[in-house]
């Protein structure tokens, strides 16, 4: 709880979002700084950016149907707004967490990283913040990861380092722990099915020198003999 004016404060607890919103709400992040001139989206345009097979992880397919009931839970979570009026007779819609948690630009960039593609490393969020923010070194992105850990609400943790990383990876907190668990499941069998790629891949290859060193071997002999 904190204190203005001696007067206290609730501290706003951080919802827990399933699959589909958070898809949401990361794109309508993401597209408000990668392509402002489109930004309040249409329904279209927020399911293509959800669908879209780049920068996210899992990939999912979602109907517009599925994207309009995500976009009305959120909106009861304060998350995401309406837009009507103007010149456009078209329903559009934008994000609100910055408004409702008071995150800057580059806590929003985290975020917004973190809700696309699953837990990531300082490193990974350095090297795929460029559209989202400029941070100016892995050091402050490394500030901003603790910033958002230490807060008396958490918004982020810092996951255990896996064998072979150099670097512990940060997952957000916005989900439940079953969401969590499906992400930490996909992350950790990556790296062994790339090590199995490796050696299958190595096999192959030691066979095929093999193969030509028998027919090196015996074409030399029927040149001598």
């Amino acid at each position: 709880m904190r204190y203005m004016n001696n007067e206290p404060t609730a501290i706003k607890a951080i919802p827990v979002l399933d699959s589909e919103e958070l898809r949401v709400l990361g794109a309508l992040m993401e597209k408000s700084k990668t392509t402002p001139e489109y930004y309040p989206m249409t329904l279209n345009a927020l399911t293509a950016a959800c669908n879209q097979k780049s920068a996210r992880n899992p990939v999912m397919q979602f109907e517009e149907a599925t994207v309009t009931l995500a976009l009305d839970r959120l909106k009861r979570h304060g998350l995401a707004a309406t837009v009507t009026g103007g010149t456009s007779r078209v329903v559009k819609y934008r994000h609100t967490i910055a408004l409702q948690y008071s995150f800057t630009p580059d806590e929003l960039a985290i975020l917004c990283l973190l809700f696309l593609r699953g837990p990531l490393t300082p490193g990974e969020i350095n090297s795929n913040a460029g559209r989202l923010y400029e941070f100016d070194d892995l050091a402050e992105v490394q500030s901003v990861l603790e910033k958002l850990a230490s807060a008396e609400v958490p918004y982020i943790r810092q996951l255990e380092r896996q064998p072979g990383q150099k670097e512990a990876r940060y997952i957000h907190l916005f989900s439940d722990a079953a969401l969590a668990e499906t992400y930490l499941a996909e992350t950790n069998q990556a790296p062994v099915q790339s090590s199995r790629d490796l050696e299958e891949r190595l096999a192959m290859v030691e066979q095929e020198l093999a193969d030509l060193k028998a027919a090196f071997e015996k074409l030399m002999k029927e040149w001598m003999g």
